[in-house]
């Protein structure tokens, strides 16, 4: 784990996570949000819909987003500003899915500009987006 300074962040560096998402992470996902949707926890109420079985909340797929920011690039020490996302596709319970983050601006007051990108194991990709960050100027 490596933390990042905003005079040491270069435009066009990227980081990314890969994940497996299971059937307890939605469920343990459902249990911290109370989000108990049923096309995520219902199997039977899932097959009836166009999704044809259970899928991940959307939000847990695009947490791994805050993974990249706070562990690998900027790292630790980065503050999140804010943060848009539009899905794309559905993620899958045994999906693998990579999350990419990539630097494309570095703004004033120690701010730099993300573009967020989540894939799934057959380089589909599931969400886009972008975040703001404050980085530290100093370790």
């Amino acid at each position: 784990m490596k933390s990042y300074t905003y005079d040491e962040i270069e435009v066009g560096q990227s980081a990314c996570v890969a994940k497996t998402i299971s059937e307890h992470d939605v469920y343990a996902y459902a249990g911290i949000t109370g989000d108990f949707n049923p096309v995520h926890v219902d199997a039977p109420y899932a097959e009836g819909t166009f999704f044809k079985e259970r899928i991940a909340h959307g939000m847990l797929t695009a947490s791994f987003v805050s993974t990249v920011l706070g562990m690998y690039l900027p790292g630790p020490g980065a503050i999140f500003i804010s943060n848009s996302v539009n899905f794309l596709a559905p993620v899958r319970f045994g999906d693998t899915i990579t999350t990419t983050c990539t630097v494309v601006e570095k703004m004033e007051k120690g701010r730099v500009r993300l573009e967020t990108k989540v894939t799934n194991q057959n380089g589909e990709t599931v969400i886009t987006g972008e975040s703001l960050v404050s980085i530290p100027k100093k370790k």
